[in-house]
C-alpha cells in the first residue's frame, strides 16, 4: 500500500517541483534601482502619466509571483481602483498617503511613511496621494495583474 502510494505521489511532487517558479539572485542598491528609473513602464500600475514601475521578479501580466517597485511623483493624485490579485507592499522611500473606498477621500487617507506597509486586497477599490514628497513602494503579488477604475471617467487612458 505505501509502496503504491509513493509511486502516485513521488512523480505529483517531482512535477510540481520542476515547474514551481524560482527567483533570481537579486542584489541592487538605492543607486541601481532608482539609475535606470525613467522608463515609462506601466505595468500593474495607474496608467498616470509620470507614475511608472520596474518589474523586479517575474511578469504581472502572467500567472505566478511577482515583485514591482511604483514610482510616483510628488502632488500626484491616484483616483479609486481596483486590482484582481491580493497585493502586499511596504513604501520604500517618501510619504503616502493612503486610503481604501470607491471614491477619494482625503478624510479616509492614511499617511504612511517610508517603512510602511500596506495591503491591497483584490478587488477592493483603494486611492492614494503624495504631496511634497515623490514615492516609491515595493509591491508583490500573484499576477496576472489589472487596474480597474471605479469610475470610468477617472480613467487615465480615457483622457490621453
Amino acid at each position: 500500500m505505501l509502496r503504491s502510494l509513493a509511486t502516485l505521489i513521488l512523480p505529483a511532487l517531482t512535477a510540481c517541483s520542476t515547474t514551481q517558479q524560482t527567483l533570481p539572485q537579486l542584489r541592487l542598491t538605492p543607486d541601481e534601482l532608482s539609475a535606470d528609473s525613467a522608463s515609462n513602464n506601466q505595468i500593474g500600475s495607474s496608467r498616470i502619466a509620470g507614475v511608472h514601475t520596474k518589474v523586479l521578479v517575474g511578469d504581472p501580466s502572467q500567472p505566478g509571483f511577482y515583485t514591482l517597485l511604483l514610482f510616483v511623483p510628488r502632488e500626484t493624485t491616484i483616483q479609486a481602483h481596483a486590482h484582481r490579485d491580493d497585493r502586499i507592499a511596504t513604501v520604500l522611500a517618501g510619504e503616502w498617503h493612503f486610503g481604501y473606498g470607491d471614491h477619494f477621500s482625503r478624510d479616509a487617507l492614511k499617511t504612511l511613511p517610508a517603512g510602511s506597509v500596506y495591503s491591497e486586497p483584490g478587488g477592493a477599490q483603494h486611492f492614494a496621494q503624495t504631496a511634497s514628497d515623490a514615492v516609491v513602494v515595493q509591491i508583490s503579488g500573484y499576477g496576472p495583474t489589472d487596474t480597474v477604475y471605479f469610475e470610468r471617467k477617472n480613467e487615465p487612458s480615457k483622457h490621453d
